[in-house]
């Protein structure tokens, strides 16, 4: 699944930094694990990416268009108070990314 997130990532044309925000991982760490592979992944690292990848999952039902899912991460949005949905995952905790989640799973009639 990590290869998944990083793949991603480029999509949603992520810094190094904002990953490893969304990871709750230092810098160094997720440059590591980009180039040399996965370490050992925590529950809460298992949370995030499950999280991330149903967020992409959305987004794909959603957007019949992928790169208007891709551009809508970074888009203002009002539910948010005008922030957008990377702003609020960037919090940096699994319940930002989680509230993202839910956001859209709603939108798509999941709930």
């Amino acid at each position: 699944m990590f290869r998944a997130v990083l793949n991603l990532f480029g999509k949603w044309e992520l810094t190094d930094e904002q990953a490893a925000t969304l990871l709750d991982m230092p810098v160094r760490s997720y440059r590591r694990w980009k180039a040399e592979g996965v370490g050992r992944v925590s529950r809460d690292g298992a949370a995030r990416l499950s999280n991330l990848m149903g967020v992409h999952k959305a987004l794909r039902i959603i957007f019949s268009e992928a790169q208007r899912g891709y551009a809508w991460i970074k888009a203002g949005n009002a539910a948010f108070a005008g922030a957008s949905a990377l702003d609020v995952m960037l919090g940096g905790e699994l319940t930002d990314i989680m509230r993202v989640r839910r956001y859209l799973d709603a939108e798509r009639g999941a709930w």
